[in-house]
């Protein structure tokens, strides 16, 4: 099972932080965003990332390399200026990724989920094409975005109580994205939509620590957070 990192986003609301560096390789803990993803993607097994990248994406290549140093093995999925978005990047980089489910981790985010858990979502045998991480509502996005029904994803506007957002986290099968072409520019959640609507999107909720790191705000208290729990 492989994972993806997504790195290609421009971090508009981090400038100017983000002008001369890109957004995952911003510094929080004493480490750069995507390294604390592949530390924790190594500690549970993996051993395969793909990282797609567009904004001073040469920057990542040069920083992290072919992942030796964390032990894995990294190929880049490099695209034009402006990105292809969510579900444009996954289908553009789905060569790199093979043929069973795979592990997609956005690159602007932290959290403590243990990434060993997706290749038990993985192995599940049913009709399932996508599953989601959910996490309660943080201040800047309260209405959330889906909501539960045991593990069935229900779209939360103006349908359901209790709402949560979808943290940046999920487990996909390659098929999910058959409709997307290569090169595309396209968001993540129409095809999520669909899924929802034909019964094959699950989702699962993480009570642990997780932070969208959208801001400079947020990136300097998780910062000060990471440092004085290291």
């Amino acid at each position: 099972m492989k994972a993806m990192i997504l790195a290609a986003g421009r971090g508009e609301r981090l400038r100017p932080l983000t002008d001369s560096t890109p957004k995952p390789l911003l510094m929080a803990g004493g480490k750069a965003l995507i390294v604390w993803h592949l530390q924790g993607l190594a500690r549970a097994g993996w051993r395969e990332v793909v990282i797609n990248h567009a904004h001073l994406g040469e920057q990542i290549e040069a920083a992290l390399g072919d992942g030796s140093d964390f032990g894995l093995r990294i190929a880049y999925s490099p695209e034009p200026v402006g990105a292809l978005e969510t579900a444009g990047g996954i289908a553009t980089a789905l060569p790199l990724l093979g043929e069973e489910a795979f592990l997609v981790v956005n690159g602007d985010i932290w959290c403590d989920w243990d990434f060993a858990q997706a290749r038990r979502i993985a192995s599940a045998v049913d009709q399932r094409r996508a599953h989601l991480l959910l996490v309660d509502n943080p201040a800047h996005h309260p209405g959330g975005d889906f909501c539960l029904d045991g593990e069935d994803l229900r779209t939360a506007v103006g349908t359901c109580d209790g709402a949560l957002t979808y943290a940046g986290i999920g487990v996909f099968w390659p098929d999910f994205f058959a409709s997307v072409a290569a090169g595309v520019k396209m968001k993540l959640r129409p095809l999520l939509d669909a899924g929802i609507a034909a019964g094959t999107v699950t989702g699962q909720r993480h009570e642990g620590r997780w932070v969208d790191v959208g801001t400079s705000e947020r990136l300097a208290e998780l910062d000060l957070e990471l440092a004085q729990n290291r």
